[in-house]
């Protein structure tokens, strides 16, 4: 049976995609106590990158934005997978957001709403979160954006 988070999903196009597998020495999320840490997700769709490089540059902030929403995606999953069922988040505490810029490029918020975004839509006054959008020079793989996010889940 297909809970509530994962039924909105639904109505807006989308399913949980597999937990993205880790990249190096970590695990894609931890839990302790109520509250459950994502490591960063990539914008990973099928094992692969759509699009590399600087947001300002090789790939525009329309095209950043619609990543940060996969990495969003990426990140439930991720939540998921330590969970159980995405129905247990009492709230999204935080999501912190990186954007690998053209040195020039200084429009961060705007492509991390597209993260924000999507976790108000799927999870409603839930989803709403404190964030950070940082810039950075380079991310894994050349990445464009990365998202992390914090939620707290209802007590057992």
């Amino acid at each position: 049976m297909t809970g509530r988070v994962e039924s909105a999903l639904a109505e807006l196009g989308l399913t949980l995609p597999d937990v993205v597998p880790p990249l190096a020495a970590y695990q894609p999320a931890v839990r302790t106590g109520v509250y459950v840490y994502t490591a960063g997700q990539l914008p990973i769709v099928d094992g692969k990158l759509p699009l590399t490089g600087k947001v300002g540059g090789e790939v525009t902030p329309e095209e950043a934005h619609k990543l940060a929403r996969i990495c969003a995606l990426n990140a439930l999953a991720a939540v998921k997978s330590v969970a159980g069922d995405l129905d247990r988040i009492a709230r999204v505490v935080k999501v912190v957001g990186f954007v690998a810029s053209a040195p020039d490029f200084t429009g961060q918020p705007a492509v991390l709403n597209g993260a924000s975004e999507l976790l108000g839509q799927v999870l409603g006054d839930k989803g709403v979160h404190a964030r950070s959008a940082v810039g950075v020079t380079v991310l894994p793989l050349d990445a464009p954006v990365e998202v992390e996010i914090q939620v707290e889940l209802v007590e057992d």
